[in-house]
């Protein structure tokens, strides 16, 4: 019988730690990532900005010389991360492929033009820049137009901002939400030796004595759980580097190993404060209370 109670306590005691790693994995793993998404939302918000291109269409004038002296302009620019040299001939064949038929036949001459497809850098995407940008691009002759996206430039720039904004109060709700949490499963453990407490404190332990233990125990446990946590934002880091390599995810890396040490801190001061909390409840509870 006693055997079978002991193997019951046992299960239960694995049960509550479980339950304690668990909920501290889980939520600070869910700070670290709302941390990490933070301080790479610039580089985010700059990776969609870079997207938008530029097309600057050359006239038909412009022999290879003038293209390639305005390819070096573009090269030496202050706004321009990049940019691609569209022949007319390799502009006819993208219609192609995508239109599935060869409209050159019937037209009997290409009617496109030569084009630098632009990426412009981030500091500049906002209607103003775009403006001035193609403002000094028209000044050269040899240029038949300059085509950009004005809405989505507007959009992006918008959106940008709302959701910075709301990163910032989700950021600042899942905060509390994750002391909460934590903190809840650091009683309910405390609840369960309720007893033990009271036990310990009529035999005259004094209550440094009696929180010791439990606040090894709730430390090691959040340890265990912010360790996992750190080992699951690291495998999330790598991820998004292999499949986004553009974010350039590992650039900030003095940023990012703060965010990791952050979640190792909060895996021991939550618990730590938790459970001293807790203990000083109950040790300050009457034995009648305790039930």
């Amino acid at each position: 019988m006693s055997s079978s109670f002991e193997k019951f306590q046992k299960r239960r005691v694995i049960t509550s730690y479980f339950s304690v790693v668990l909920s501290v994995f889980l939520v600070l793993f869910l700070l670290g990532t709302l941390g990490l998404f933070v301080i790479n939302s610039k580089r985010i918000s700059d990776n969609f900005k870079e997207d938008i291109v530029m097309t600057i269409f050359m006239k038909s004038e412009a022999n290879d010389s003038i293209i390639k002296a305005f390819e070096e302009e573009l090269r030496l620019a202050s706004f321009a991360k990049d940019y691609v040299y569209v022949s007319k001939e390799k502009a006819a064949a993208q219609h192609k492929k995508v239109i599935g038929e060869d409209f050159m036949q019937f037209l009997g001459v290409n009617p496109l033009q030569n084009s630098f497809d632009v990426h412009v850098k981030a500091d500049y995407v906002t209607n103003d820049s775009f403006k001035k940008i193609e403002t000094r691009l028209r000044k050269n002759e040899m240029i038949a137009d300059v085509i950009y996206d004005q809405q989505l430039v507007t959009l992006v720039n918008d959106n940008v901002k709302q959701i910075s904004m709301w990163i910032l109060i989700v950021s600042c709700v899942f905060a509390v939400i994750s002391v909460l949490l934590i903190n809840s499963s650091m009683r309910l453990s405390i609840f369960s030796n309720r007893f033990i407490i009271k036990t310990m404190q009529l035999v005259g332990a004094t209550k440094s004595f009696i929180r010791k233990p439990f606040i090894k125990r709730s430390i090691m446990l959040g340890m265990i759980g912010a360790v996992l946590a750190v080992i699951a934002l690291i495998g999330v880091l790598i991820y998004i580097d292999i499949n986004f390599p553009t974010l350039e995810i590992f650039k900030d890396k003095i940023l990012i190993g703060a965010v990791l040490l952050c979640v190792l801190l909060l895996g021991a001061l939550i618990p730590w404060l938790s459970t001293y909390f807790a203990t000083q409840r109950f040790l300050n509870l009457r034995t009648d209370d305790l039930y």
